[in-house]
């Protein structure tokens, strides 16, 4: 069982209308919460918990979760907004424009955390986005991680945001925690470089292993994915396909890394220390395959297990 801890929102796409006129189309996202689906459609057992509006779009946010087989029971409901984001696309790159204060999500407070008992079952949990580097639930989220991070895998993706980074320093502590706590973290080239700053990815990557973490992912685009451990690396190519847009395509690629590591038998503290090349390649391919079905379509539509003939 994974959980994923961390925001729940409302892409609104950019579309033309049937007067051909730009509109936007709502859409349920968020960088945790798109995790969250893409585990549930490829078939591993999986919770969710945020804060979710019990407003039309908190609405749609709790149908999407079930339709992908999400467990959203430990959620925590209030009638405070849905927070939403404005897509803007470029080439298929997304860039973003977020509406977050006093929202369900936003302030989500210690007080509202899963009990440890209520946990039980839970293997590994995940965490990441937009929810990290802003207050309150910034800090709800690193008060769970730190707790529950001596006895389950920790897996954070901080997928960097730097407009949506008021208080660098308070970030770069909590990244700095976190990270220290964590068995895997996932990144992106230019996560990695706002991370530890200018040089070799792998001079880089290595820093980040001296904190803590077994593993460090670090996701090039079109270039592929390397895995750094402590003494050794593995590397595997994309996928390559015609991209519609890159909504949602890291998000998938962790869900297909814990999905690989899951049906390995892996996903424990101890495991993850142990893993084979093999493994972690296996792994590898499973996200980049699952990440490639998602910018080949419209919006963060992870593949379904059967789409990937798992």
């Amino acid at each position: 069982m994974i959980l994923c801890a961390g925001e729940a929102l409302i892409d609104m796409l950019p579309r033309m209308s049937t007067r051909d006129e730009p509109s936007f189309a709502p859409v349920s996202g968020g960088a945790v919460f798109n995790t969250a689906i893409a585990l549930g459609r490829l078939g591993r057992q999986v919770k969710f918990f945020s804060g979710i509006s019990t407003d039309l779009f908190g609405a749609k946010l709790m149908e999407s979760l079930a339709a992908s087989k999400v467990d959203a029971t430990l959620c925590d409901r209030s009638d405070r907004p849905t927070t939403l984001a404005f897509v803007e696309l470029t080439d298929g790159h997304a860039k973003y424009a977020f509406y977050d204060e006093n929202t369900a999500g936003r302030l989500i407070a210690e007080a509202d955390l899963p009990t440890p008992v209520s946990l039980d079952g839970v293997d590994a949990l995940f965490f990441g986005g937009i929810s990290l580097p802003v207050e309150p639930c910034g800090a709800t989220y690193e008060t769970l991680a730190l707790r529950e991070a001596a006895n389950r895998l920790v897996m954070i993706d901080p997928n960097i945001r730097p407009g949506f980074i008021k208080d660098e320093a308070r970030y770069r502590a909590r990244l700095d925690r976190m990270i220290g706590v964590a068995d895997i973290v996932k990144v992106s080239d230019e996560d990695l470089e706002w991370i530890a700053g200018d040089g070799d990815l792998a001079m880089l990557a290595g820093a980040l292993l001296a904190k803590g973490p077994k593993i460090i992912c670090v996701t090039k685009g079109k270039d592929g994915v390397t895995a750094y451990l402590k003494d050794r690396a593995v590397s595997v190519s994309s996928e390559m396909v015609e991209v519609v847009d890159t909504v949602g395509a890291g998000d998938t690629f962790n869900a297909g890394f814990l999905a690989g590591l899951d049906r390995a038998g892996k996903l424990t503290k101890a495991a993850v220390a142990t893993l084979t090349d093999a493994e972690i390649s296996a792994a590898l391919t499973l996200g980049n395959r699952a990440a490639a079905v998602t910018v080949s379509r419209a919006g963060a539509n992870p593949p379904w297990a059967e789409e990937l003939d798992l």
